[in-house]
């Protein structure tokens, strides 16, 4: 664990943020992810309270010729709704002053994903619908709970999609892919055989991408 820091930010029930300084990596075309690793302290406090207290929701999708069960349960908040703990609202706050000058604009929604055991996962994906389709953008994500794997690979016939990165982050870890990522990369979180816990991530992203 990262030692507590004077600057830490005090929230409520022992959660709390210490000074945002992630590391960056640069990818291709123009991609780049910063890791900061157990931003949030008391983390698993905010994942219980967050397991508990969200109106978690299952989904169902077309694939294929069938509809079939989203992999994991789901919360959205949009930006006219309040976050569903005040850490959360604590945590879009410091991300919006430190990303203020890169991305222009604040951070406007929140998607919540609880992924309750090694079935639950997301395929390969970049959030592309709205903006994101065709302008840079910026997708922040805190993990809570057990660690898991998160992969990332240039999309096919941008790079080449053997080129797998791999994380594994939670117990309050944040990851803010930025730059093309979301156009030129893919990220998942999969499945495991291995025995792993519950997990949640909380994904900040501007208005009008999904």
């Amino acid at each position: 664990m990262t030692a507590f820091q004077a600057s830490l930010l005090d929230l409520e029930d022992g959660v709390r943020l210490g000074e945002l300084a992630p590391v960056r990596t640069r990818l291709s075309n123009g991609a780049w992810i910063d890791v900061h690793n157990h931003w949030v302290h008391g983390a698993d406090t905010l994942f219980d309270r967050l397991r508990d207290g969200v109106e978690w929701h299952a989904e169902r999708r077309p694939m294929y010729d069938k509809v079939v069960d989203v992999p994991r349960l789901l919360h959205f908040v949009d930006e006219q709704h309040a976050l569903p703990d005040p850490a959360l609202g604590t945590a879009k706050r410091a991300l919006d002053r430190h990303y203020a000058e890169e991305l222009g604009e604040p951070f406007a929604t929140a998607g919540l994903c609880f992924y309750r055991d090694g079935r639950d996962s997301v395929a390969w994906h970049g959030d592309r619908i709205g903006r994101g389709n065709k302008h840079d953008t910026m997708v922040a994500i805190i993990v809570l709970g057990a660690p898991r794997a998160l992969l990332l690979r240039p999309r096919p016939g941008v790079g080449d999609p053997s080129r797998t990165l791999r994380l594994d982050l939670g117990h309050g870890d944040l990851v803010v892919m930025g730059g093309s990522c979301q156009r030129t990369w893919e990220h998942a979180v999969p499945k495991t055989a291995k025995p792993v816990g519950p997990r949640i991530s909380v994904q900040y992203r501007p208005r009008g991408v999904r």
